[in-house]
């Protein structure tokens, strides 16, 4: 397991070892330092530069006085500030792991004569559904058959079994090569899937969005808080959530968001939407927290039931992606955007803001959107061909407009986070105010170019690069012959009217770019280098 803190070495590396024991953490224990430096004086010796070898000693040294394990871990945490959690063996009790939690995710699963623990369900998705999800402050005693478990006031509890709806083999490749592509193709699925669960006919339903349980007639503003891809999840939101509700919406990087001062609305009437693939992402999180202790509605978005943001929130509305393994994210943004635009159409039926003709016909057309996404993965063949020509350049311009502009962004993310390639994404209106001075031959240049109400604006973007000899590759129409004049070479895209549709569709083909160029790059596509998949630390 790589480390938290110091380099990614074999010393660095989980489990650590102390006297008669070992020890595995999941965190950041921020006050280790002045707990090294009573260790040191003490005369402990340490191998590694973490944090964790710390609470190691300090488990080994409690044990000296407090003989029972359980007893030792209480008083220990008691003392580490931060947030972690973190399980030890001792070798006098072999059969039996003693485990704790304070801020991180921890969560048990009970199989045959078995016992997992991990920090996500799909550690263990494929051997049990059964899983007990530790609280804050819980700690427990882990044998092959039982648990048992105290809460934060030292009360010993009765588990609370839940049974996970992910069924065994969905976390597994099923033949594909990587579990990113794997992912990549079952976006299809994916919306057939929520439009199953959110669809009524031609209409939506209202509880399963988590309407009911939030106050839409007093919400004056919105602030939609996430990290890395699920922000421009909700950077898209944006884009229909404004219009359809008439309501300010401001979306904000949770990291940022937690440690400013925000102008919140008195009695609930800010609403602050938390968007979250696992659930347990720390800043975003902290940043309910934040908003809840302000009076604010929470609502969130989150893939994975029973994670700690979604215990946290007023309502919440749970996407139908399945297991994501890869870190990369692709079926979990699609879900995002599409989850958040039946929450936005649902909440514009229950105020009246939406005609029940509009409304079918927007279902009308997403009950088509699976078919459209089968086209876009046919793409592919395009994209493997063109990987082969683009993979050795070391930077890339990603443009587009209106929701296009964020799933610029999106793509030049994927690039980076797979193929450790520099990528940049740009609204194109921007490209005057300085990106375009890169422009030349050797910086390839992806224009998302969709037949949307910005399509002439995007080409006129366009052909400003291309007089300055900027090599550019579209995704649009196949069959739009203005583009294909003006680009190196066209990346075929379904086109749908509706433009929340089509930004799902555009998505495609920026995945399928990043993957391949990674593949041929030679990197770990499904776990890149410094990147974990549900980031549970600042």
């Amino acid at each position: 397991r790589w480390a938290t803190h110091g380099l990614p070495t074999k010393e660095n590396a989980h489990p650590h070892q102390a006297e008669h024991l070992s020890l595995i953490h999941n965190g950041i224990i921020e006050n280790y330092k002045e707990l090294k430096e009573e260790l040191l004086k003490k005369g402990i010796q340490f191998r590694s530069e973490t944090d964790t070898e710390v609470v190691a000693h300090m488990v080994a040294e409690e044990l000296k006085v407090t003989p029972k394990p359980i007893d030792a871990l209480k008083n220990v945490i008691k003392r580490l500030e931060g947030a972690f959690s973190l399980a030890f063996i001792v070798d006098s009790i072999p059969d039996e792991i003693f485990v704790a939690k304070q801020g991180s995710p921890l969560v048990v699963g009970l199989g045959q004569n078995e016992t997992f623990f991990g920090s996500d369900i799909t550690a263990f998705v494929n051997f049990t559904q059964k899983a007990v999800f530790l609280q804050d402050g819980d700690i427990a005693q882990v044998k092959a058959d039982s648990i048992k478990l105290w809460d934060k006031t030292g009360k010993e509890i009765t588990p609370k079994i839940t049974f996970v709806q992910w069924t065994p083999g969905s976390a597994d490749k099923q033949g594909f090569r990587h579990y990113m592509l794997k992912e990549i193709h079952e976006q299809p699925r994916v919306v057939s899937a929520t439009t199953q669960a959110f669809v009524k006919g031609a209409s939506l339903d209202l509880e399963a969005l988590g309407l009911n349980k939030i106050d839409l007639q007093k919400t004056k503003a919105l602030h939609i808080v996430a990290c890395g891809t699920a922000y421009y999840a909700g950077m898209v939101a944006k884009y229909f959530i404004e219009p359809l509700l008439g309501i300010s919406v401001n979306v904000e990087l949770a990291s940022e968001f937690r440690y400013r001062s925000p102008f919140f609305f008195k009695d609930g009437q800010t609403m602050v939407m938390a968007i979250s693939q696992s659930g347990e992402t720390a800043d975003t999180l902290a940043s309910l927290k934040h908003a809840k202790e302000n009076g604010c509605q929470i609502f969130s978005i989150c893939n994975v039931n029973y994670s700690s943001i979604v215990r946290e929130s007023d309502s919440a509305l749970m996407m139908l992606a399945g297991p994501e393994i890869g870190v990369a994210s692709t079926k979990a943004f699609t879900s995002q955007v599409l989850c958040a635009y039946l929450w936005a159409l649902g909440a514009a039926q229950k105020l009246g803001r939406i005609s029940d003709d509009e409304l079918a016909s927007i279902i009308h057309d997403l009950k088509a959107l699976p078919l459209y996404l089968d086209q876009a993965l046919n793409a592919e063949e395009y994209i493997v061909d063109l990987a082969s020509k683009l993979y050795a350049f070391p930077n890339f311009l990603f443009i587009g407009r209106g929701m296009s502009s964020i799933i610029a962004l999106e793509g030049a993310l994927k690039l980076k986070e797979i193929s450790y390639i520099h990528a940049e994404g740009y609204a194109a209106g921007e490209l005057k105010h300085g990106p375009i001075a890169l422009v030349d031959k050797q910086i390839p240049i992806v224009a998302i170019a969709p037949h949307d109400h910005y399509y002439e604006k995007t080409l006129s973007n366009v052909e400003e690069i291309c007089a300055r000899e900027g090599q550019v590759y579209g995704i649009g129409d196949e069959k739009d012959q203005r583009l294909k004049d003006i680009c190196v070479q066209v990346i075929p895209c379904p086109q749908m009217k509706n433009p929340v549709f089509q930004a799902i569709l555009s998505t495609v083909g920026v995945q399928f770019l990043a993957y391949h160029i990674a593949v041929k790059r030679g990197t770990d596509v499904d776990q890149p280098r410094n990147l974990a998949k549900s980031v549970t630390v600042e």
